[in-house]
């Protein structure tokens, strides 16, 4: 899988945690726990990815760290 980099955040208005993955626009998951958010997020990035392809649409490398 791609190493693509994840925010997590606890969201207190939504009562779960939050992946975002800021390279990959509008790519984001939740979970009841840290390691649900995460596993979900790797789901979404696999799908994000696919779909990316299907449509013939670019698709940005990993970066790593924003602030490295």
């Amino acid at each position: 899988m791609a190493k693509y980099e994840m925010i997590i955040y606890w969201s207190e208005e939504d009562q779960t945690y939050i992946a975002e993955v800021p390279e990959l626009a509008g790519c984001m998951a939740d979970g009841s726990c840290y390691q649900e958010a995460v596993s979900n997020a790797e789901r979404v990035i696999a799908e994000w990815i696919d779909t990316a392809v299907e449509l013939g649409r670019y698709i940005p490398e990993p970066k790593g760290r924003l602030y490295a």
